[in-house]
């Protein structure tokens, strides 16, 4: 099973993924692309351009595309697409969006971790807390328009590792 986390920055998405990683074992969990790009030497700018999210984008698609089983994704092209979007509302994404649905279609399970009211993750306003709210909207609109399984979590950790694992012991 491929098992992607998606959601706006500052959600708890790597927190539930690695929890979740903990109960399944012999599965790999993939870091968020931007872990990996930092890793292999990409500069990112201290506030983010739109050339970060594109170069984060096509890693994730890659990734996703070329996915074994027993995956979990921290991140996938579903929460990355709408930085860009947010980012640069001009910018024609057509293309992307194409590229991302054709992506996810890899994934059978997707976590949705949205943005909470109250916020239980504090976003302090170096964390760009407008443009998390933004990204948090457009994942939510777009995911009626991914034809994949899908969960939305909520609460605190536990919580949602316990709908996310109830969720996976369906597919049994």
């Amino acid at each position: 099973m491929r098992i992607a986390f998606t959601g706006a920055h500052r959600v708890g998405k790597t927190s539930l993924a690695e929890a979740i990683t903990t109960h399944l074992p012999g599965y790999l969990l993939i870091q968020e692309p931007y872990r990996q790009l930092e890793e292999q030497g990409y500069l990112f700018s201290e506030i983010p351009i739109i050339d970060d999210y594109i170069a984060q984008f096509n890693l994730a698609v890659e990734q996703t595309e070329a996915a074994e089983e027993k995956v979990i994704f921290d991140r996938c092209p579903l929460d990355l697409l709408p930085y860009i979007h947010a980012v640069s509302k001009s910018r024609d994404i057509t293309s992307l969006y194409a590229d991302m649905t054709n992506a996810l279609t890899q994934i059978d399970l997707l976590v949705f971790v949205p943005v909470e009211n109250p916020d239980l993750i504090p976003c302090g306003e170096s964390d760009l807390p407008r443009l998390r709210l933004r990204v948090n909207d457009i994942v939510q609109e777009w995911l009626s328009d991914i034809s994949i399984k899908t969960i939305e979590v909520n609460g605190n950790l536990a919580n949602r590792q316990q709908q996310v694992l109830e969720a996976l012991y369906q597919f049994e």
